[in-house]
């Protein structure tokens, strides 16, 4: 897969002209139905995980000069930012996906690689953003999986589309969005091959599954239990990377509990489910109307 062109290719591209958005959901489609808010605090660190083994976009973290939103450093900002993200991306209007992605374009502008830098990157380089979306996705319906079984096809067919969100919110276009699940397939095949994670990044993911690399006091969490579930929600192809062991009792203690888990969310309020993203979206438009800042 061919790189992009440079850093200055990022910002062109920012305003290069396509599609943005996958149009409306079909009839009867309501994305609110799979998008599972108990995922953002079970499956989250799992992700990032994910995002971080292509190594331009583990750099980009890791040797970010934005320390006001370093996971490490100050995890509850980082953690609202992300989720607003999903929040806003997958239940905003056009206009205010418009209005994030200017202040997430703010924010992504610093991130780019130096002349010390061993892997080039700019965070506003669409394939980056292409692949940190579709983690997004793959998380997302791995959560609703786990937790309720299956989506059936044309359901999930919806979804899909809907979550090309995930990237058209900022720099990806609509066009390079794998056109359906099978494409999307081959695509996330194609796109395991460039996992690999160097010391660095491995180092500061493990401090991240662990709970060793958080500030105090977030470091004195349960950190046996994010442990577990986080490697339960990484593929194995991730977690061979991360060196975590998994066993095939840990397999079915980890599927029974998210089973139990999905039967006490199916009981609860569609508003309950949604938490916090529900909650996320109003915060964002209430900073908006006061004039606060988005990220």
């Amino acid at each position: 897969m061919p790189g992009p062109a440079g850093p200055g290719a990022a910002d062109a591209d920012a305003d290069a002209a396509g599609p943005r958005t996958p149009g409306p959901d079909p009839a009867g489609f309501d994305v609110r139905e799979y998008l599972d808010g108990l995922g953002a605090f079970l499956a989250g660190v799992a992700n990032v995980v994910m995002q971080l083994s292509w190594a331009p976009v583990g750099h980009g973290v890791v040797e970010s000069r934005v320390t006001g939103g370093r996971l490490t450093h100050h995890p509850v900002k980082r953690l609202r930012t992300t989720l607003t993200y999903i929040a806003v991306s997958m239940l905003g209007s056009d206009e205010e996906r418009a209005r994030y992605r200017d202040a997430v374009n703010g924010a992504h502008r610093q991130v780019r690689s130096t002349s010390a830098s061993s892997v080039r990157y700019n965070a506003l380089w669409p394939e980056l953003q292409l692949w940190v979306a579709a983690c997004m996705y793959r998380g997302a319906v791995d959560v609703h999986t786990r937790l309720h079984g299956p989506i059936e096809p044309p359901a999930a067919d919806a979804f899909y589309r809907h979550a090309a969100r995930f990237g058209t919110t900022l720099q990806v276009r609509q066009p390079m969005w794998p056109a359906d699940r099978a494409a999307f397939d081959l695509y996330w095949e194609e796109a395991l091959g460039r996992v690999a994670m160097d010391p660095a990044v491995h180092a500061y993911l493990h401090g991240l599954v662990t709970g060793r690399g958080l500030r105090w006091p977030f470091s004195l969490g349960p950190r046996r239990l994010v442990t577990f579930v986080t490697t339960g929600f990484l593929p194995p192809r991730f977690r061979e990377e991360m060196g975590l062991a998994w066993s095939a009792a840990d397999q079915a203690r980890f599927d029974r509990t998210l089973r139990r888990l999905g039967a006490v969310q199916r009981r609860l309020p569609r508003f309950a489910r949604l938490f916090p993203y529900n909650v996320l979206l109003l915060d964002m438009r209430l900073r908006r109307r006061l004039g606060q800042r988005l990220v």
